[in-house]
Parts: C-alpha cells; sequence; structure tokens
C-alpha cells in the first residue's frame, strides 16, 4: 500500500506493476540527457534512434551507459543487436533544432528502413569508429562497447568507453576545453511526452569546508 508521510506519498516498488513503476521513474528522474544513438549492421545497414535512460558515469575511465528495453519476444532491437556485433556505436547530443529529425528516428521503423534517410540527416563516416556521425549534433561521442549488463529477460545496461568526442566549433574552446552550454541547446527528456530545454541556467559554486565556517560566522 501507498503510505502518506511528512508530505510525501511512498510507493514501495515492490507492490508495483513494472508500468507503475516506470511513471514514477520517468516522472521523477527529470530532465534526463538524451543519446542519439547511430550503428551500424555487420553488413553495413544504418540504424539511429533517442535513448533517455542514459548518462555519462566516469571521466577515468570516460564510460557512457545506455539502457535500452528490447522487445517482449526477446528480439532486440537494432540498437542493441548492432552494438553486440560491431561492438560500436556514436551518442549524439541533441539540440532544440534537431527535436522534430530526432523524433522521426524515433518511430518503430523495421530493420530495413534507414531512420537517417527518412529523417533527412546529413553523416559523416565516424573516425574512432565506423558508425556514421550526424554532423547537425553539436556533440558526439564516439564508443566503444565495454560491457553489456543483462537487467531483465528484455532489458539491458550497455556500458560504452568514449573513444574521442567532436565538438561543434562555436560551443568549444579548444585551448581551455571550456563548452558553452548555452550555445548547445541541448534538451533533455521529461515525463510523458515532455521535453524540455536548457536556456535557463544558473551556477553554484560549492564552498570549501573553510568558506562555509566563515559564512556561518558572518550569519
Amino acid at each position: 500500500m501507498n503510505a502518506r508521510a511528512q508530505g510525501h506519498v511512498h510507493f514501495d516498488f515492490a507492490e508495483l506493476t513494472a508500468r507503475q513503476r516506470y511513471k514514477l521513474l520517468i516522472g521523477t528522474v527529470i530532465p534526463r540527457p538524451i543519446a542519439f544513438v547511430t550503428t551500424l549492421s555487420r553488413d553495413g545497414r544504418r540504424n539511429a534512434g533517442p535513448f533517455s535512460f542514459f548518462n555519462v558515469l566516469t571521466h577515468d575511465p570516460a564510460l557512457v551507459a545506455l539502457g535500452i528495453e528490447n522487445y517482449a519476444d526477446m528480439r532486440m532491437k537494432d540498437t542493441s543487436r548492432n552494438i553486440r556485433e560491431t561492438e560500436e556505436f556514436t551518442v549524439h547530443i541533441v539540440d532544440d533544432a534537431l527535436v522534430r529529425q530526432m523524433e522521426i528516428c524515433a518511430i518503430k521503423f523495421g530493420p530495413d528502413v534507414d531512420e537517417l534517410e527518412e529523417s533527412g540527416l546529413a553523416t559523416v563516416p565516424g573516425l574512432k569508429v565506423r558508425s556514421p556521425r550526424i554532423v547537425a549534433a553539436p556533440a558526439a561521442l564516439e564508443c566503444r562497447r565495454y560491457m553489456t549488463l543483462e537487467v531483465g529477460n528484455a532489458r539491458e545496461i550497455v556500458l560504452g568507453q568514449v573513444l574521442g568526442v567532436f565538438v561543434r566549433d562555436d560551443t568549444v574552446d579548444p585551448e581551455t576545453f571550456h563548452v558553452d552550454q548555452l550555445k548547445m541547446d541541448a534538451i533533455g527528456r521529461m515525463g510523458g511526452h515532455g521535453y524540455t530545454r536548457t536556456r535557463e541556467q544558473f551556477d553554484i559554486k560549492t564552498l570549501t569546508p573553510d568558506e562555509w565556517t566563515k559564512q556561518k560566522a558572518e550569519g
């Protein structure tokens, strides 16, 4: 049963259906970055699709995690199968200008359909991997599969080691490695059909223990 305490409702995940857990997770873990993933099949067929169960986990080694839900009948999604076959994939960061084309690539086409062609997205060959790179994306992380975690009959988490990243030249200072996040104009995933933009930002600098002590003393 759900319990109320201190102005909150507690949900015991052991008592919920998978769908109920899903709705609570995507409604609370927000915003989530979007991985717009391109892959090649073993015979060279292109595939592209967005995934919002995604994030960077560590910088040393540089690892990203990609949560993929395959089909209930145990068939793999094209992205999952291609990564298994080639060990490679490219994660693109989605900006506001890419939203419409990204959503075209989210349509559940069959494996014979080239999503990149359907969406009209121009690509170039990868540098460190064979996966195509979407030219319009503000950033592209070329990855090699590090490991795959089987977390259910139809679900897996792919850890990818980032071999290199392309960053659009008007958003990055190559001397300082500073990325202008406003110029990146990235979007994030919310619950349901919702998305969010990242144009409204603010900075907070974490204090040192001495700075905190001084601030407390000053009231």
